[in-house]
């Protein structure tokens, strides 16, 4: 792998090629500040300026372009609740509330180093077990991406806050918004309702944008416009207590998100989910999650990170994309005349070996460039929020009809921002809604293609060791709080009966 490695580096280390992944990750910066427009469509609109230049030039700034966005999307999470990508949407649950603490340059700032450690530990994984990984998620059919889906449901409504039976409705709210559109089985429309913009569904982005951008702008003008904040400058800069405390949710984020980049299809943004309710479980900090715990911000910008690069490990050993941006990118090789396949790193090692090398090099620069000013984007905060909240919808608005150039869009985040005001007056969870309606068109996928490969006998599920193993643990998700009450309660009824 060394000598791989030292191909790599002489390719991307040439003037041209750092020349572009520097454009490439400060494009993706901007990209993911600007809400609704995201990785995929950022790298779709600028695949016909690299067609000029060599194959592995382009690649290099076209994924800069990806992992850069996973950075920009944050500090609009941060700073003002709106989600620039959607991997970036469990951000806004405890770094907005952090920046509300006058904490938001430590939000910022342990974001940039969760995706920086994530970055490099899941790139050193992928260029040194990148085949053999990608074998094992070729074996997660529809039975098993079904299991994941439950497991992941399971999850979000299990470790919400408050009740449970609020977060179940939730979630279920979330996986029917995402049945409007085409059925996957019969392929006829429903819930349309007769309009032809929502045959192809109800768009991801709108909803988020409209659910925490003009939600939460809505909710603070009728509470009444917060203080500005304050903070003096060195209030703002993380501190060596934050790292120590955030260092195991790096950790388990890594690890959920390079395990979640892996499948084909599962994405970054349901890795920052599980990573995020995964911290929940063990943090012994568990209460302050969604009120400004640190290691909501590390755990999924870590997961959603390790999950980017992961994803290449599908698109480049099978041609497989790992999600939506790299579907993008699959189509971008196939115009510069290269076939990805297991042949791929024989046939082509100077172009493989170059993209990986590069990606170690532009997390570097997106590090250089993101941490010191971490601070300097936190005095946006200062801002009396009278002037801030016509900037965030104006911003939310622009970039819905950026998305498809129509007032649809705009409309949906309208409907969508009045929804997300309900749901903060009553206090209902955002989080499993929004998970629902991530992975309900998958969800409904795998449902589909499961029953029609087990002949409609979803009992045959019992045969998938893989899905057997993943739906268990969703069950001890479930049955887990109330055994270990029991459990505790047989333990220390003795205790106390010798005590009296």
């Amino acid at each position: 792998m060394l000598d791989n490695l030292l191909l790599g580096a002489s390719t991307a280390l040439s003037p041209v090629n750092l020349l572009w992944c520097f454009a490439g990750v400060l494009l993706g910066t901007v990209i993911g500040l600007l809400p609704g427009l995201g990785s995929s469509t950022g790298v779709a609109i600028l695949i016909p300026l690299t067609l000029t230049v060599e194959p592995v030039t382009a690649l290099i700034m076209l994924a800069g372009i990806y992992y850069g966005s996973q950075y920009g999307g944050t500090i609009t999470s941060v700073l003002l609740s709106t989600p620039g990508e959607a991997a970036s949407v469990v951000t806004t649950l405890d770094g907005y509330q952090m920046a509300r603490q006058g904490r938001a340059g430590a939000a910022l700032a342990i974001a940039a180093i969760g995706s920086f450690a994530a970055a490099i530990a899941s790139l050193v994984l992928l260029a040194a077990v990148a085949p053999p990984l990608a074998s094992v998620a070729l074996r997660f059919g529809p039975p098993e991406n079904l299991a994941v889906m439950v497991l992941a449901l399971v999850t979000m409504v299990v470790l919400a806050t408050g009740s449970k039976l609020r977060a179940a409705a939730m979630a279920c709210a979330g996986v029917l918004l995402a049945c409007v559109g085409i059925d996957a089985g019969t392929g006829q429309a429903r819930y349309t309702f007769g309009s032809v913009e929502l045959l192809s569904g109800i768009p991801y982005v709108e909803v988020v944008i409209g659910l925490f951008a003009v939600g939460e702008v809505l909710h603070q003008i009728r509470v009444g416009a917060a203080t500005p904040i304050r903070a003096r400058f060195r209030d703002l800069v993380i501190r060596g207590r934050d790292i120590r405390d955030s260092a195991g949710a790096i950790t388990r984020g890594t690890a959920v998100g390079f395990g979640l980049g892996v499948l084909p299809g599962a994405g970054s943004t349901l890795a920052s989910f599980m990573a995020y309710g995964l911290e929940r479980r063990v943090s012994a900090n568990a209460a302050q999650f969604g009120r400004g715990a640190i290691q909501g911000v590390a755990a999924p910008e870590s997961a959603n990170n390790a999950a980017a690069n992961a994803n290449f490990i599908p698109t480049l050993t099978l041609g497989i994309p790992g999600g939506a941006t790299t579907a993008v990118l699959l189509g971008a090789l196939t115009v510069y005349g290269i076939q990805p396949g297991p042949l791929l790193f024989d046939e082509q090692p100077e172009l493989v070996w170059g993209l990986l090398v590069s990606f170690f090099i532009g997390n570097v620069i997106l590090l250089v460039l993101n941490l010191p000013l971490a601070p300097v984007f936190a005095q946006l905060l200062r801002i009396p929020y009278g002037y801030l909240y016509p900037l965030i919808l104006f911003t939310s608005f622009v970039g819905a009809f950026a998305i498809d150039n129509n007032l649809f869009s705009v409309w949906l985040v309208l409907i969508f921002g009045v929804i997300g005001f309900g749901m903060k007056s009553f206090e209902l969870p955002m989080a499993p809604l929004v998970v629902g309606v991530v992975i309900g068109a998958l969800f409904e996928k795998a449902l589909v293609q499961s029953s029609a490969l087990l002949d409609g006998n979803l009992w045959l599920l019992a045969t998938k060791p893989i899905a057997v193993g993943v739906l268990a643990a969703a069950g001890l998700l479930i049955i887990g709080p109330a055994l270990a009450r029991r459990l505790r309660t047989r333990t220390t009824s003795p205790s106390e009966e010798n005590h009296v």
